[in-house]
């Protein structure tokens, strides 16, 4: 109580000090004093705990109010030297506003980034800056800000071009960068400087202060409370479910009031959860301490005073007034600027700005960030001080990393994540590595925090635990940075920037060497490795540094002496790397084929072998540089290339191959899953450029210095295969006998293996540097191969490309000349497609290619060959000249070593015996020799003189083996081949190899004067071949067909034997199948002439015929009769919104609603679908017995939810899986009474009144007698033909009755959201009810999709209808007589008064349709008890024309005035029509009065009327039509003209429908009155009620901007309703009423019926019954939500240009809205089919059961 009233007491007296208090005294007495730092301090001292925390729940509106009033006026006056008002005014008048835009990104702001101008992917406009600027017509990027950057516009640096948008663009007048402090004077430059320097020094010393009980000097309150925070602070390691549950035990509040603070530490940083003496908060801050200790550390709390809480809370404010003022003139900004970097009296490192650095990590989140913004729009503005700043971060980077190593915040709240704003800026990023050694800085801060190392100083990431993952995580924002730093490469070199760099590459090299060789391994043999080794940390490392080393790369390139220098520099570092090279590894001589070598013997199976070689690979990269700078040739004495020892070289390099390659043999998989993951990721297209592709450009650097012979027999060597090809018999196949099938399964793939890298290193040429060839058609050949295997999307082919660090893979550049793109459709995405003309230069052996990949390639090119005729053989394609550094390596091709190889396996193919070679490795022989004799070719193309060409393979071919073997030669063993019986597939390619070469002989030989006869010779020889070839062709398909043929002829012969041995079950069926085509076609009305008529006396009555159906569940067939056994169709009941004209309705009290009159606006339905698939009910009883005791069964092993919920008698049709959650019986078609009583109308009206009037008196004498009044009536004598108590008898079989009831109970209970109950006398009034409202919703989408009335249905609806129809006509035998008797008679006093019947609803608060279905269905009950003969059909009539009548007059009712249109001149017909329409118009003006505006024009009366009755005529025909099957007329099965009077004819209408009123004027015009004069029609058309006006609109989703960013925008701009302005993270937008939401947070989560929802799931129940379409707008993501515990995401209908769509918004291409898609989905909403997608896609997709969607 006492802190209660101290509470009450302090604003009292802060009122009286406030009234007191002038602010200009104040500013004037400090203008005066010497120190105005003390006389500031004294006056915070005093105030500050006055206004700031008072009590334990803060006020900020008053706070702000006080904190301006009392503390930032003075200040600002003592600034201005005047009024602020005006001050400020002045200053901002002659501020020149800067052309850096600086506006700082909200978190999920739309960002844009331009893909061709952009310096690099850092670069950003905000929207406004983007929509005014060159780049929108450009390939732009967009993404969402995680909040912190800034607008870069107007940065010259950040844009290759344009770097102004139109409202930045610079004024000519002030390209003179003049001081803007020339404007100030002497005195307001000395005030401010004094201002800033207090508030800053304050604000630093209140932030930095660690103390928690006393103040800072000079800040000492003058009394001091005993008040104190128990504070908690957040962290990255406990969750949020932690946090809430501590709090609740630790402070006893509430779980929404510890979520509220949960959301608020996480969100500021800090919050004080308990307020009041210190012993009460230490007491929270121990049991806080204690619960959270347990798993990980605890979280921080600490008891603070509440004044150094009151100065913190002053200081964020004081930082955010000086972010304003500053925002007033640059002036300002550049003196705070200068306040700010001062060096303080410690010297080096002083400065305030420094302070709040090295601080960062002790501060809270809420304070970083405040001062990180203040640093933004000062520091970071002013180019000058930006330059300064620059350099007092690079001088404190080592500390600041250090610090953030150790602290546990995201980096976006760290100071280091500046770095971005700093190091991108290529000027300053160069001037920091010259002048503050940057780059070698940022290398020494990383290699130092990974300590861990082996004996030989290899990085070892073996067994890491938590922390060392965290903090390798944290190391890795350094290299972020690093690539910051060089990400634009220097145009001009300075001595000194040559000499940092170098220095920076010496540190980068220590790296790498720290890389080289980590994580070996070493073949298991015998047993499988017990636990898998950590390798994806050194592969982290490898991914984040790819970038950085080509980067190096390309700086090195730019630059000539620099290339040289960073080549030594390697190449020393590598040979220090393999100084231990030859010790232990004993040499030996290989020889073979004559030649012999020197090299170690070295097994890669038994030996450590590491696949990590960054230093190898750095150099390899160096060394295409030196060919593609000419640096090679120009310079060769600068460079060591003759100390160079190729075999050093090549040898890890090939290691590594040769691991890949045994890997793929199998002969390492006891090794595990670790291993095969790094094979994947070394030849991965993230990996690849700098881990595969240069170990094979170093391959082929080693392999161009070094004899080819030689080369290749190391390679022998290394692949273990030397012993097999060295062999002097190898021809004749190694021991035969003794070989383990394994090991010679192994030998094969190892020769294939071997065989496919000699290709590589002589054909991959289409590097720069490497071959002759531009930088494009690297990715051009890039692109090409990945379209052989198939047409792909744009997002599949920038996958498969390597990018580079901006993130670009260089591909539309070039991708047109190689691919056409083809369009997608409503599903499926834009496809790109090869050019024919591009398949020619395929090569199936592509380094790239997976094994996958090549077989898929080889097929699709084989299948494309033979579609076009050709031959299918794929030969190499003809490829580039080499660069002069590389020319030696053809000669690989015709060296004796592999002529000796190739020959070994054409050998073994001529005489193929037990499976030592593959056909693959024949495949791979042909490749070679073909890739031989192409290079032969282009080389004498390209020669002018014969003694040019030095390549002479078909001579070397041709040459058979030296003296003792006599092996025969290649071209003799090809020519061998040629016809072998068991290389059918290969004869193709062998007979182009030998083509060429005769081509080739021809053009060695050839001599002008014979060239032409020769070549037409070789051309006429090769044709008879090709005909030949077509001929077997043909003969081979002219024997397949007569055979298919025969077989036919075989099978009909039996089918004709089986027909005539089972005569009388065929019979059968035939009849059956004559009977349905008959009524299929619906032409079999009684009599042909007559018109079809499905209401009323004149009603068609079809002929009757059995309904047999098949149970799907046992397959049976059933006659559907009424006293046989129960058929049931399963279905769909839900609540249902879709048609809904008011959404702002309250949800009714589903306990006293009564839903027996609908209103017109439709707000909630009840939807019934079907899926068509029929069962027995007792096999569908038994089988959902079964999906229950299954689901029961799953409870008690584990809670997962299924996409059906049993509880809620939910199942999935046996057959389609179709969500399902009822089963409607089927019922035979009733047969009318063609009886002959068929009174007009008036008699009719008389007669029904005497049976309401029998009716109600006896169901007084039901009632107990309590109730009755004493005033009994006079007994009303009923009419003798009608016994009020007879008790019909139940036509349906005991089952029927049963699923009568089922479903009746089941609509019932999802209709009104209640428990079932059988005996309420509701449930048949919601069954018809569902019956109208689906007829109306199947009727609307009818005219949505443009179709006819009749025959466009699917059967599965056409059967839901007639069996709704049935059924609702049956119901009343499954529930007590009287009550359906009772809804009858309520039904029937809308139209007709009943003095009985109080509070009849008022005419316009009925919908007709449903009154229609209602009163027509509930009249079987009435009439089971007429004895009279009176026929139902003349009932049903009558009741059909007064119900159409009503709604004639609803429509004039509620027409509206005329809008102004041109008057149609109308014919003779019309014309009564309109003055029909006159009339009865008029008569309603008389009743109703003034509330009717006049309308004179007859032609717009009757429209109105023709336009508004359509869609319930429609409905009604419908409904009829499935009641009574009687087939519609053919007109109504097309979209023909003349509906109208077909319609009107087939409802015993007369076309001019005001005949109905005017024939019976005198019986109609008292109900008329009657209707008029209720007291609700002139409530509503006043204005009271929601008016509906027809015909209804059909709903649509809420219209979508075509620019997809337009809607980030608005969702960037939305906040949280909830917490206080903060914005949301996942800002949902719901497509049925277009509200924003904020989903997914704790914030937003309400209470739904006892469990917390979040918003998306809350708003389904108010807006949609239960189901939502919601689109997730960071996402770009459909949501489908339905009830709590269904959901799925949906494809959105954004697409980018290529036809894709982007979700998670990852590629950041520009989005557009497709309408096809949006169509779509609003197609599905329409057709209630939401629940059923869910379902689809849950029972698809496992992963989306788990999820919590009740928490979106």
């Amino acid at each position: 109580m006492a802190a209660a009233e101290s509470d009450r007491e302090v604003p009292s007296a802060l009122c009286t000090e406030f009234l007191n208090f002038s602010v200009k005294d104040t500013a004037s007495k400090w203008l005066q004093v010497t120190d105005l730092y003390k006389e500031v301090y004294h006056h915070l001292a005093r105030y500050v705990p006055k206004i700031y925390c008072l009590g334990p729940n803060l006020n900020p509106q008053s706070e702000d109010l006080l904190a301006q009033m009392l503390l930032q006026a003075p200040l600002e006056w003592y600034l201005c030297g005047e009024d602020p008002s005006t001050g400020l005014a002045k200053l901002e008048q002659n501020n020149q506003p800067s052309q850096l835009c600086g506006h700082v990104f909200k978190v999920g702001e739309p960002t844009y980034s331009c893909r061709e101008c952009a310096a690099d992917p850092t670069c950003v406009l905000c929207m406004q800056c983007f929509l005014g600027s060159v780049h929108k017509e450009h390939r732009y990027r967009m993404t969402t800000s995680g909040g912190g950057g800034f607008c870069d516009c107007g940065d010259t640096e950040a844009w290759k071009k344009g770097p102004y948008c139109q409202k930045h663009e610079p004024n000519i007048s002030d390209s003179c960068q003049e001081d803007p402090l020339a404007h100030l004077s002497t005195d307001m430059i000395a005030r401010c400087y004094n201002v800033f320097s207090v508030v800053l020094k304050y604000a630093v010393d209140m932030l930095t202060w660690d103390k928690e009980d006393e103040l800072p000097l000079g800040l000492e309150p003058p009394d001091r409370s005993d008040t104190y925070y128990c504070m908690l602070f957040n962290d990255e390691v406990h969750t949020y479910e932690q946090v809430i549950y501590t709090l609740q035990k630790a402070v006893n509040c509430t779980q929404k009031e510890a979520v509220s603070f949960a959301t608020t530490v996480d969100r500021d940083g800090r919050k004080s959860v308990r307020f009041g003496d210190f012993a009460f908060c230490e007491l929270a801050k121990s049991v806080i301490v204690r619960n959270t200790s347990r798993q990980s550390k605890p979280l921080r709390v600490q008891v603070m005073h509440s004044s150094v809480v009151a100065h913190q809370c002053f200081a964020l404010k004081a930082l955010h007034w000086l972010g304003h003022v500053i925002g007033y003139s640059d002036a300002l900004r550049r003196i705070l600027c200068q306040v700010g970097l001062e060096r303080g009296p410690e010297g080096e490192n002083s400065s305030l700005v420094d302070t709040l650095m090295l601080c960062d990590s002790k501060m809270w989140k809420g304070a970083r960030n405040v001062y990180h913004q203040l640093f933004m729009s000062s520091l970071l503005m002013d180019l000058k001080y930006k330059k300064l700043f620059a350099i007092q971060f690079a001088k404190n980077y080592r500390r600041l990393q250090t610090d953030f190593m150790e602290d546990d915040h995201e980096r976006v709240v760290s100071v280091t994540s500046l770095s971005v704003q700093l190091f991108t800026v290529p000027t300053m990023a160069r001037m920091l590595i010259t002048e503050e050694n940057l780059m070698t800085t940022i290398i020494r801060t990383f290699v130092d925090h990974l300590r861990h190392r082996d004996l030989q100083g290899r990085f070892q990431f073996e067994r890491y635990t938590a922390q060392q993952a965290f903090k390798f995580r944290r190391v890795q924002s350094l290299i972020g940075d690093l690539k910051y730093v060089l990400i634009s490469r220097p145009t001009e070199w300075s001595d000194q920037l040559r000499e940092k760099f170098l220095e920076g590459l010496d540190t980068f090299l220590e790296l790498l060497k720290c890389m080289q060789g980590m994580d070996p391994v070493v073949r298991q043999v015998g047993q499988h490795i017990e636990m898998e080794p950590e390798w994806e940390a050194a592969f982290t490392l490898q991914m984040k540094l790819t970038h950085i080393i080509s980067m190096i790369q390309e700086w090195c390139a730019t630059d000539e002496r620099v290339l040289i220098e960073a080549y030594k520099k390697c190449l020393t570092a590598l040979t220090h790397c393999h100084s231990g090279f030859a010790d232990g590894e004993q040499p030996i001589t290989l020889s073979m084929c004559g030649h012999s070598v020197d090299t170690i013997r070295y097994c890669v199976s038994q030996e450590k072998v590491s696949i990590h070689l960054p230093v190898s690979r750095l150099l390899a990269g160096l060394h295409v540089l030196l060919s593609k700078m000419e640096v090679a040739y120009r310079f060769p004495e600068q460079l060591p290339l003759s100390e160079l020892s190729p075999p050093m070289l090549i040898e890890h390099p090939l290691r590594c191959l040769v691991l890949c390659a045994q890997v793929h043999t199998g002969m390492w998989r006891r090794n595990g899953f670790s291993l095969v993951n790094q094979i994947y990721y070394y030849h991965n297209v993230k990996c690849r450029v700098e881990m595969f592709d240069k170990d094979l450009i170093m391959l082929q650097a080693g392999a161009s210095m070094m004899d080819p012979n030689h080369f290749l027999m190391i390679v022998l060597s290394r692949f273990e295969l030397y012993h097999i090809f060295s062999s002097a018999d190898c021809r004749k196949r190694y021991n035969r006998e003794n070989a383990n099938k394994d090991v010679v399964q192994q030998n094969n793939t190892l020769t294939e293996e071997m065989l496919h890298l000699i290709m590589m290193v002589v054909g991959e040429r289409f590097e720069a540097g490497i071959g002759q060839v531009e930088g494009c058609d690297e990715i051009k050949r890039e692109i090409l191969h990945q379209l052989c295997i198939r047409p792909m999307a744009h997002s599949e082919l920038v996958k498969a490309l390597p990018e580079n660090e901006n993130k670009e893979t260089g591909m539309e550049r070039v991708i047109d000349c190689v691919a056409s793109f083809k369009k997608p459709g409503v599903t499926g995405r834009g496809l790109y497609e090869l050019r024919p003309e591009c398949a020619k230069q395929f090569n199936l052996y592509f380094h790239h290619y997976s094994r996958a990949d090549q077989s898929k390639a080889e097929e699709a090119q084989r299948k494309l060959k033979r579609q076009n005729g050709e031959d299918t053989a794929l030969p190499p394609p003809v490829l580039p000249p080499f660069c002069p550094l590389f020319a030696s390596l053809v000669n690989i091709l015709q060296c004796d070593v592999l002529l000796g190889m190739l020959g070994a396996v054409l050998q073994w193919a001529v005489e193929p015996s037990a499976g030592h070679w593959s056909e693959s490795m024949l495949q791979r022989v042909l490749h070679l020799i073909g890739m031989a004799l192409l290079e032969e070719q282009q080389q004498l193309e390209n020669s002018s003189e014969d003694n040019d060409v030095y390549f002479n393979f078909t001579l070397k071919m041709s040459r058979p083996g030296e003296a003792p073997s006599n092996t025969a030669s290649v071209l003799a063993l090809l020519e061998n081949l040629q016809n072998a019986p068991h290389l059918e597939v290969h004869e193709g390619m062998i007979r182009w190899l030998l083509k060429t070469v005769a081509g080739i002989k021809m053009m060695r030989e050839r001599s002008a004067s014979t060239s032409t006869v020769t070549t037409s010779g070789s051309r006429g020889q090769e044709e008879t071949a090709c005909d030949k070839d077509k001929e077997e062709r043909k003969r081979k398909a002219e024997m397949a067909r007569l055979r298919r043929e025969k077989v036919m002829a075989q099978m009909s012969e039996m089918q004709r034997h089986f027909i005539n041995e089972n005569k009388e079950l065929f019979q059968q069926s035939l009849e059956e199948l004559d009977a349905s085509t008959s009524t299929s076609l619906e032409h079999s009305p009684v009599s042909s002439d007559a018109a079809l008529a499905c209401v009323g006396p004149r009603r068609s009555r079809p002929r009757e015929k059995r309904q047999v159906v098949t149970c799907i569940l046992c397959q049976e067939e059933q006659e559907i009769r009424a006293d046989g056994k129960a058929m049931v169709l399963a279905a769909f009941v839900q609540r249902s919104t879709v048609m809904s004209k008011n959404r702002t309705r309250p949800p009714h009290d589903p306990k006293h609603y009564d839903p027996l009159f609908m209103h017109p606006d439709l707000s909630f339905g009840t939807h019934t679908g079907s899926c068509g698939h029929i069962m027995h009910s007792h096999c569908w009883q038994r089988y959902f017995e079964a999906v229950q005791a299954k689901e029961q069964r799953r409870q008690q092993r584990l809670r997962v939810h299924t996409s059906y919920d049993v509880g809620n008698g939910e199942f999935l049709c046996p057959l389609c899986e179709c969500l399902s959650n009822t089963v409607i019986p089927l019922l035979p078609r009733t047969m009318g009474s063609s009886s002959c009583e068929q009174p007009g109308l008036g008699q009719w009206l008389k007669t029904s009144g005497q049976q309401i009037k029998a009716m109600h008196s006896a169901h007084r004498k039901l009632q107990p007698v309590s109730t009755v009044e004493e005033t009994v009536e006079e007994e009303c004598p009923a009419p003798e033909v009608f016994t009020v108590d007879y008790i019909p008898t139940n036509p349906y079989s005991s089952t029927i009755k049963e699923m009568l009831a089922t479903f009746g109970t089941a609509t019932y209970k999802v209709g009104l959201k209640v428990h079932p109950n059988e005996q309420d006398p509701r449930i048949p009034i919601m069954c018809w009810s569902s019956c109208a409202y689906t007829i109306q919703s199947i009727e609307r989408l009818l005219v949505d999709e443009k179709k006819p009335l009749f025959g466009s249905l699917p059967c599965r609806q056409d059967d839901c209808l007639s069996s709704l129809a049935r059924f609702g006509s049956a119901c009343w035998t499954a529930a007590c007589q009287p009550t359906v008797q009772g809804h009858f008679i309520r039904l029937l006093a809308a139209l007709i008064p009943d003095p009985q019947v109080e509070a009849s609803p008022c005419i316009l608060d009925v919908d007709m349709l449903h009154l229609l279905v209602s009163v027509v269905l509930s009249y079987g009950s009435v009439h089971s008890q007429d004895s009279s003969g009176l026929s139902v059909d003349a009932v049903q009539l009558h009741l059909f024309h007064l119900i159409t009548v009503a709604h004639m007059v609803q429509i004039l009712l509620t027409s509206g005035p005329e809008e102004v249109t041109m008057e149609q001149e109308s014919g003779e017909a019309e014309r009564g029509e309109e003055e029909g329409a006159c009339r009865l118009y008029n008569t309603l003006r008389t009743h109703v009065g003034s509330s009717l505006p006049e309308v004179g024009s007859g032609w717009h009366l009757w429209r109105c009327v023709k336009t508004g009755i359509l869609p319930y005529l429609r409905g009604a025909a419908l409904f009829f039509h499935h009641l009574h099957g009687v087939p519609a007329p053919p007109e109504l099965h097309a979209l023909c003209p003349g509906q109208w009077e077909v319609l009107c004819g087939y409802l015993s209408l007369p076309s001019n429908l005001l005949q109905l009123f005017h024939g019976q004027q005198e019986l109609l015009e008292p109900l008329l009155h009657g209707w008029c004069t209720h007291p609700g029609i002139q409530q509503t058309l006043q204005g009271g009620g929601v008016l509906v006006s027809f015909p209804r609109e059909s709903n649509s989703l809420v219209d979508l901007p075509d620019d997809y960013s337009a809607l980030i925008n608005q969702a960037s701009s939305f906040t949280c309703p909830k917490s206080g302005g903060d914005k949301s993270r996942a800002p949902t937008l719901c497509l049925v009423c277009g509200s924003m939401l904020c989903s997914q947070s704790y914030c937003c989560q309400t209470e739904l019926e006892g469990e917390d929802v979040g918003a998306c799931t809350a708003h389904t129940f108010a807006c949609g019954a239960g189901v939502g379409i919601f689109l997730r707008v960071r996402e770009s993501q459909v949501l489908f939500l339905a009830g709590k515990t269904k959901g799925c995401f949906y494809a959105p209908p954004y697409l980018d240009d290529y036809g894709e769509t982007d979700q998670g918004l990852r590629r950041g291409n520009p989005l557009h809205l497709c309408h096809e898609r949006y169509r779509k989905i609003q197609k599905l909403w329409r057709q209630h089919n939401i629940t059923e997608e869910i379902g689809h896609a849950q029972e698809a997709n496992q992963t989306l059961v788990g999820i919590d969607w009740q928490h979106l």
